[in-house]
């Protein structure tokens, strides 16, 4: 644990401080648009322009992640990559994201409208998952064919830090599963409840679902403490864990409100850890366990109603 304490401490000596407290007001900025205009609901929802999923959501990205990366170059008068590998990715990234999150896989799969409405909320996350490793592979082999894709590496990995991290996280999740908007929100599974009449044994059918929204967090993981970060250190080195966090805290616009908030601290830990290690796997077990532990106390607090 003392080693992760002391990758946490070299980052915020070396940081630009201004460049952070500005990049910090800038996404509660966003975060205050979102939550009190709906910022995304409107992009996605309301305004009528093409492809409204993926347009609305890479309206919200673009500027989320570019902008920390203008005010690291100007601010901070770091020296700006003269590579177009940069470039093409530091455009890229959004435009992958809002495919990811905004494409539709609505598939008819059963005559049955129970059995089709169960397995696309089943396929749902998957789907994703294989899409974005396509779409990342072609960028590994293009611009990164020398490394390993994208942090799957277990090289130097000590996993008891990551399991204390979890232990810590666990009473404020806790405490998070009394709260309203967190049982309004969670567990995820309730989405496919009541199961289908003959799912038996129904527990089968309900670890199948929590196994297709645990995959989620490994294309999240994969792409942005792995792309962005890993993926990113060739040309800006750590000036790559910043942008990545301010992105990533707008990923969750769609989530109660503390976890928004708490997503931009945990997007700058995981990736300053991704940074030292080089790989995501700390990282993955983290956020998973973090999920999982979120749909045991949704599933608590709504049993208990306290």
């Amino acid at each position: 644990m003392k080693h992760i304490i002391g990758f946490i401490r070299s980052y915020f000596k070396e940081v630009n401080k201004p460049v952070l407290l500005i990049c910090s007001f800038f996404v509660a900025g966003l975060i205050v648009l979102n939550y009190g205009w709906k910022l995304e609901y409107c992009l996605t929802h309301e305004l009528n322009i093409p492809l409204a999923g993926i347009t609305g959501r890479f309206l919200v990205f673009l500027p989320a992640f570019i902008i920390p990366y203008i005010l690291l170059f100007t601010l901070a008068r770091k020296k700006f990559p003269s590579n177009a590998g940069f470039l093409i990715c530091l455009v890229a990234a959004p435009i992958i994201f809002a495919i990811k999150a905004g494409m539709d896989t609505q598939l008819n799969l059963s005559t049955d409208e129970a059995w089709n409405s169960y397995w696309n909320d089943i396929l749902y996350w998957p789907l994703r998952v294989v899409t974005m490793i396509i779409i990342l592979w072609v960028f590994k082999t293009t611009f990164h064919k020398e490394e390993s894709f994208y942090g799957l590496s277990v090289k130097k990995i000590n996993f008891r830090p990551y399991l204390l991290m979890l232990l810590f996280m666990l009473p404020l999740i806790v405490a998070a599963s009394t709260q309203t908007d967190f049982q309004a929100a969670y567990p995820k599974m309730k989405h496919i409840l009541p199961l289908p009449y003959n799912a038996h044994p129904s527990w089968f059918y309900r670890l199948l679902f929590e196994l297709s929204y645990g995959s989620d967090f490994f294309s999240i993981e994969l792409f942005f403490r792995g792309f962005l970060v890993i993926g990113f250190i060739k040309w800006v080195g750590k000036e790559a864990i910043l942008p990545m966090a301010c992105f990533y805290c707008t990923i969750h616009f769609g989530k109660p409100l503390g976890e928004c908030i708490s997503s931009y601290f945990g997007g700058l830990l995981l990736g300053i850890v991704a940074y030292h290690t080089r790989s995501i796997y700390g990282g993955l077990m983290v956020h998973l366990g973090i999920a999982w532990m979120m749909e045991l106390g949704g599933y608590i607090g709504n049993l208990f109603k306290w």
